[in-house]
């Protein structure tokens, strides 16, 4: 299949067909290899948003659950972002189908205390925010000087356009996306449950008591070091002095490597994911 160009937001139709949605490409966005660091911040920040978090902590599917299955999970979305950003419109739809049979399960009963239904585009809308502003948020740390552009902003729309928002709905410009980001995080109180949640998955409390308070401490550091200020005043849990130097330093070594490290290589964890969901399709696997 042909690869569609970039079409600036003046010169596009007010609504895409869903083969045009995905058939977008991205071929501005570099996914860095440093993005898997981040990975528990960017769960934070989604499940930040109440219902949503509420959709995460309540679910029935235990097959989704990341502190039951934290590898299959961790596969199950970093395979998304390896289909979303770099996979065709067959991949696309594969994976939209799949994950759709899970969303359809994920429902507010009458015993919640908020409502929620993850098939809403409203709340994909915001999971697809997250998920751009930790590409751009590793980009601007360890990326090449203008690597964000509002061409690679337009084309993070695949973000969210794989799931079910409609390509009208992503904010039209780079600044549209900040007014919309800063309006939500400033609206956001994360629930109590929620938040003791995420306490466990970033102290990997997932991996056992042995292990966790051998690792709890580095996750921290990574985690929270990551995690935009906004966020760590609304969880009120900030990294310590030890914590801040690590990351410090992380960071160093990260910028380091990556100036000599080919983006084939910077990629290639992704587009191995992307393969094996592909094989997956292939040999009738379930994708998720």
């Amino acid at each position: 299949m042909a690869m569609k160009s970039y079409v600036p937001p003046e010169q596009r139709p007010a609504r895409m067909s869903r083969e045009d949605m995905d058939a977008l490409t991205s071929p501005d966005i570099k996914i860095h290899s440093a993005a898997l660091l981040a990975g528990v911040t960017n769960v934070i920040m989604q499940l930040a948003n109440a219902p949503v978090g509420r959709g995460v902590v309540e679910s029935k599917v235990e097959s989704g659950n990341l502190l039951k299955h934290p590898v299959k999970r961790t596969r199950t979305t970093l395979s998304y972002l390896s289909v979303a950003a770099l996979g065709n419109a067959e991949d696309r739809k594969a994976y939209r189908e799949a994950v759709n049979s899970a969303h359809r399960q994920v429902h507010s009963t009458a015993d919640s205390p908020i409502k929620y239904n993850a098939m809403d585009p409203k709340l994909q809308l915001w999971v697809a925010a997250c998920l751009y502003k930790g590409w751009e948020d590793v980009a601007l740390l360890y990326g090449k000087p203008g690597e964000v552009t509002e061409e690679a902003y337009q084309q993070g729309a695949v973000m969210g356009t794989t799931l079910q928002v409609p390509r009208e709905m992503w904010p039209a410009t780079r600044a549209d996306f900040q007014r919309y980001w800063d309006e939500t995080v400033e609206g956001i109180e994360i629930d109590p449950e929620v938040r003791d949640y995420l306490m466990k998955l970033t102290q990997l409390r997932l991996l056992g008591p042995r292990v966790g308070r051998v690792f709890s401490w580095f996750s921290e550091a990574l985690t929270l070091g990551y995690l935009p200020p906004e966020f760590r005043d609304k969880m009120n849990w900030y990294p310590s002095r030890g914590q801040q130097r690590l990351f410090q330093a992380n960071n160093k070594a990260i910028r380091l490597t990556s100036r000599v490290t080919p983006n084939s290589i910077q990629v290639l964890p992704f587009r191995l994911l992307l393969e094996e969901t592909r094989w997956r399709r292939r040999t009738g696997r379930p994708l998720i």
